[in-house]
């Protein structure tokens, strides 16, 4: 049991790696010779490089101990700790600081961990958090697992999910020296679709889609360039197969660089599905079943999200998905999409863009949790350019009628606004109604790890930090956050470089730009007018606004009154920029700019400041 030191005293608790343990009964205890922490802290006024070494100094003590608890000698649970500990055998050694020292190291640990309350306690490297969440994981069995005398693990770090998130951390971690495994397996989807390392983004997601939506747009720029002189007799057509053959190369290329890059850095990768089994290990299962289980000291979880199926009959037999469209062997034919999601509207896009007829299917509101005066204005586009709307319906049955490539189906839908309902024949069903999140079926019950039972998403701190200390989570599985390729990117970077480098730099998850690659890119960055209305009252907000015409479209005798362009001001903080947005051509390119300007404080005054280019589209937003 441990003794408290004198009132007013900070302690620094640890275990040593290599020795044996025993309890302390009666006495306060010190450090052996030569194993005493006594800490100097830069102190107020000091350099930031004396606050650096005060850092370094503690991040060795965490690394060079089985066992470390800093505390207050007044705060009452050093002793709950302490009973926590003993009874597992752990060898405590104790240092003493002034109370003026120990503030500036418990100022030095806030910036590290985060948590500005004592004990603060970390086992095996491991931060625990403080006496409750170590009592937790003393009930769970973590706690005995992470001071078992053979602390030895398979490897540093074990990351699940090849996606842009988990790559991107497990290639950081390995280039600072830690021994790393990417365990990634793809469940093929009802369709028996399945593709290579790599993720969402680089095989179903941004990469096919945006080179997609470039196919539709050369569409156009043929039709335009008649105007420009270009004289051409023959019959111009498009061809599906030609098109996702040559996207499906450059995929192939993209999931070969990634197994090379992961190769150059000796990270163990393995085409296996990942299940916890207990604390600290995981079972890998491969397409034959075989098993095979490893340990890690860390975990990071970034297995991303799958499409969702409607429910109803003939959803999962004959619909398709996004994971399916871009590798689909044959031209889809008429499409409905059902959803209003920005996957919705991208592939409805493009696949009007090429010349098929279109339909999507509306159950509320377009691009749900973006502008939606500029959500409107997208969806206006899209009509007035060939593609259906059927507003207000859901469907309730799909039947197929003929097989083929594509094959017939026959979908029956009901009005949510009372009891009409419609059917029509079309070739291909695309779902784009959502995406689930990849956690239910990894084991984290077995070790604790709590998820939002309704969502499936992971609820982390600051610091991409799960309930269970040992496991992170980075990416779409993420509770309120993003759900973005470079999101996950910086975050897995970061993630790494604090879990092995010492580094404080967190993920900043404000003022992220994106960009929906509808006919009309919508690009935008901030709040939307409504959340900014929520946020800050209508009175203290003032919205500019603008039509513009592009040039390249004027020759060609293309709409006038249709791309635009709005910011979004807070009056009460000299007119700073908080909400921008932008419907037009390269709109993504557009708002990249843009997005580092508001990082930079962007306001009203600096926007009129600024010279634009002439001509472009990016001028009109100043």
């Amino acid at each position: 049991r441990l003794e408290s030191p004198p009132q007013g005293a900070v302690q620094a608790v640890g275990g040593g790696p290599n020795r044996r343990l025993g309890s302390v009964r009666g006495a306060p205890m010190s450090s052996p010779p030569g194993r005493r922490a006594r800490l100097s802290s830069p102190g107020a006024g000091r350099s930031s490089a004396a606050r650096e070494a005060l850092r370094r100094r503690l991040l060795g003590l965490i690394e060079g101990n089985r066992v470390m608890i800093f505390s207050k000698s007044y705060c009452p649970h050093s002793t709950r700790v302490g009973e926590v500990s003993n009874p597992f055998d752990v060898l405590i050694h104790l240092s003493l600081y002034s109370s003026d020292d120990g503030a500036n190291v418990q100022e030095v640990l806030s910036e590290i961990t985060n948590q500005r309350t004592v004990p603060n306690i970390f086992v095996n490297k491991v931060h625990m958090g403080g006496c409750d969440r170590t009592f937790q994981a003393h009930q769970s069995g973590l706690l005995q697992k992470l001071l078992q005398e053979d602390s030895a693990y398979d490897y540093d770090l074990i990351v699940i999910g090849g996606g842009s998130g988990g790559l991107a951390c497990a290639q950081e971690a390995a280039i600072l020296g830690k021994k790393v495994m990417v365990l990634d397996f793809v469940v093929p989807s009802p369709q028996g679709t399945s593709w290579g390392l790599g993720g969402t983004c680089v095989n179903v997601g941004c990469i096919p889609k945006k080179l997609m939506h470039q196919a539709a747009l050369l569409g156009q720029a043929l039709r335009d360039a008649r105007k420009f002189g270009w004289e051409y007799s023959q019959q111009v057509k498009h061809t599906w197969e030609t098109m996702t053959e040559a996207i499906q190369n450059h995929i192939g290329s993209l999931n070969w660089g990634y197994r090379l890059s992961l190769r150059e850095k000796a990270v163990a990768y393995v085409n296996s599905y990942g299940e916890f089994v207990e604390h600290h290990k995981i079972k890998a299962t491969n397409r034959k079943g075989q098993e095979t289980c490893y340990t890690a000291a860390k975990f990071v979880l970034a297995t991303g999200q799958r499409p969702r199926y409607l429910g109803i009959q003939g959803d999962k037999e004959y619909c398709i998905t996004s994971d399916d469209l871009f590798s689909l062997p044959y031209c889809p034919g008429k499409t409905l999409v059902v959803g209003a999601s920005y996957v919705a509207l991208e592939c409805a896009g493009f696949l009007a863009g090429i010349g098929l007829d279109v339909t999507i299917m509306v159950r509320s509101i377009l691009l749900r949790g973006f502008d939606q005066e500029m959500a409107e204005k997208v969806g206006s586009y899209m009509e007035q350019h060939g593609v259906k709307f059927l507003r207000k319906f859901v469907p309730v049955l799909v039947q197929q009628l003929e097989k083929g490539s594509p094959g017939k189906l026959k979908v029956v839908a009901k009005s949510t606004e009372g009891p009409e309902t419609i059917e029509e024949i079309y070739n291909t069903v695309l779902l784009a109604i959502g995406r689930d999140s990849c956690t239910r079926k990894i084991g984290l019950e077995k070790i604790g790890v709590k998820i939002n039972e309704k969502s499936g998403k992971i609820p982390v701190n600051d610091v991409e930090q799960t309930n269970v200390p040992y496991v992170y989570a980075v990416g779409d599985i993420l509770e309120g956050k993003l759900e973005l390729t470079p999101v996950a990117i910086q975050a897995g970077k970061l993630l790494a470089r604090r879990l092995f480098a010492g580094r404080l730099e967190k993920c900043d998850y404000v003022n992220v730009p994106t960009t929906v690659f509808t006919p009309l890119e919508y690009g935008c960055c901030g709040l939307s007018e409504e959340k900014a209305i929520e946020m800050y009252k209508k009175e203290n907000l003032e919205v500019y606004h603008t039509l513009f015409w592009p040039l390249e479209w004027t020759v060609a005798g293309r709409d006038n009154n249709t791309c635009y362009a709005k910011i979004i001001c807070n009056k009460l903080d000299n007119y700073r920029v908080i909400g921008f947005h932008v419907l037009g051509p390269n709109a993504g390119e557009v708002t990249q700019g843009f997005a580092a300007a508001m990082k930079c404080g962007l306001t009203k005054q600096l926007l009129d400041d600024t010279i634009g280019i002439h001509p472009t589209c990016g001028e009109v937003r100043r």
